[in-house]
C-alpha cells in the first residue's frame, strides 16, 4: 500500500498545452476589465466621481447636487406613442404642466408632473423636432434638427395644431456632422439667451433672446470647458441656482455645470442606480420645475420624474 502511495506521489502532473502564465492572465482580466469599462461608460464616470468629492459641504448645498436624486416614477410609457421617438421636454411654470416634442411623427404633447397625457398637437411643417424650451408667456422654442431650423410658437389653452408657416423661423446654419445637429436648446431668463446643443462633437451656442419671439444678433460659440459625454442630447436650466443640466443619452449621464461651465456634479442613468430598476434606453429629453424635481423623456415613450431626497 506503501508502494502504490509512492509511485502515484511520483507520477507527473500532466499540464495542459492551453495553459498560460499567471502574468497572461492578470493581463487578460484587466483588458476584459476595461472592456466591460468601456462598455458601460465607466470612463466617463471616473473622473466626475473623483471631482465630486473635492466640493465643500457648501458647495454641495449651493448646487443641485445630482446624486440626491431618486426615481420617484420609473419609466412610465406614454399611451399610443410607442412609435413616434420621445425627443425632449419642458417645464411651463405658468401652467404647472410638461411639454414634450415627439421626432418621428411630429407632434407636441402636453402632460401633467405625473406624466399623464392631456392633448396632442400635430406640428405641421416640422421635419425632425429634436429639442424644445419654454421661454414666457406661452412661447415655446423648438428646433428642428433635420432643417437646421428653431422656430418661436405660441401655445395657448386653445392650442390644438401648430403650423411653422405661422411663426418666426430661424436658419441655425449647419453642423459639422449633418445628421448630428442642433438637437438641444434652453431659454436662460439670467442670462437673456437662448442655449443651443449640438448632438455631436457636444458643443454649446447662445443666442441672445429676451424671451419674446425675437432673437438679436447671431448665434455665437459658447466658450466653456470640454464636455465629457459622447453626445448632447437635452439641455436644462434650474430656476434655483441657474446651473444648466446637460444629457446625453450615449453617455447615460446627467451633468451638472455650474454658471462658469466648470462640472459640478452627476447622475448615472444606469439600471440599480438613483432609484433606477434598469437602465434609461435613450435618454433624449430633460426638464426641472421650480421645486427642483427633474423630468426626463426616453425613446421611444418612457417617463422619468426625480426628487431629492433630503
Amino acid at each position: 500500500m506503501a508502494k502504490t502511495q509512492t509511485l502515484s506521489a511520483a507520477k507527473p502532473t500532466r499540464r495542459s498545452r492551453f495553459a498560460l502564465p499567471w502574468y497572461a492572465w492578470s493581463l487578460l482580466a484587466l483588458a476584459a476589465a476595461y472592456g466591460l469599462a468601456f462598455a458601460m461608460h465607466w470612463d466617463d464616470r471616473g473622473l466626475l466621481w473623483l471631482s465630486e468629492h473635492f466640493q465643500s459641504p457648501a458647495q454641495r448645498q449651493e448646487s443641485i447636487w445630482l446624486p440626491d436624486y431618486r426615481a420617484v416614477i420609473d419609466a412610465k410609457p406614454l399611451p399610443g406613442m410607442e412609435k413616434d421617438e420621445a425627443s425632449d421636454v419642458t417645464y411651463n411654470p405658468q401652467t404647472k404642466t410638461l411639454f414634450a416634442v415627439m421626432g418621428k411623427n411630429p407632434f407636441l404633447v402636453e402632460l401633467t408632473l405625473q406624466g399623464d397625457v392631456l392633448r396632442k398637437m400635430p406640428l405641421v411643417g416640422w421635419n425632425n423636432p429634436e429639442g424644445v424650451t419654454y421661454m414666457t408667456n406661452g412661447l415655446l422654442a423648438i428646433t428642428d434638427e433635420r432643417n437646421h431650423t428653431l422656430s418661436i410658437v405660441q401655445v395657448d389653452a386653445s392650442t390644438r395644431e401648430l403650423n411653422s408657416t405661422d411663426f418666426p423661423k430661424y436658419d441655425l446654419g449647419a453642423s459639422e456632422n449633418q445628421n448630428k445637429g442642433f438637437e438641444a436648446i434652453v431659454w436662460d431668463p439670467r442670462n437673456q439667451q437662448l442655449v443651443l446643443g449640438e448632438e455631436r462633437p457636444p458643443a454649446l451656442f447662445t443666442w441672445t433672446s429676451d424671451g419674446s419671439q425675437l432673437l438679436k444678433g447671431d448665434k455665437q460659440i459658447h466658450v466653456s470647458n470640454e464636455l465629457d459625454l459622447r453626445n448632447l442630447s437635452a439641455l436644462a436650466i434650474d430656476p434655483r441656482t441657474g446651473h444648466m443640466l446637460v444629457l446625453s443619452a450615449d453617455s447615460h449621464l446627467l451633468l451638472e455645470l455650474d454658471e462658469k461651465g466648470e462640472q459640478v456634479s452627476f447622475m448615472t442613468l444606469l439600471g440599480s442606480f438613483n432609484g433606477l430598476k434598469d437602465t434609461i434606453p435613450r435618454a433624449e429629453g430633460v426638464t426641472v420645475d421650480e421645486a427642483g424635481n427633474l423630468y426626463m423623456v426616453s425613446e421611444p415613450n418612457l417617463f422619468y420624474r426625480f426628487e431629492k431626497q433630503r
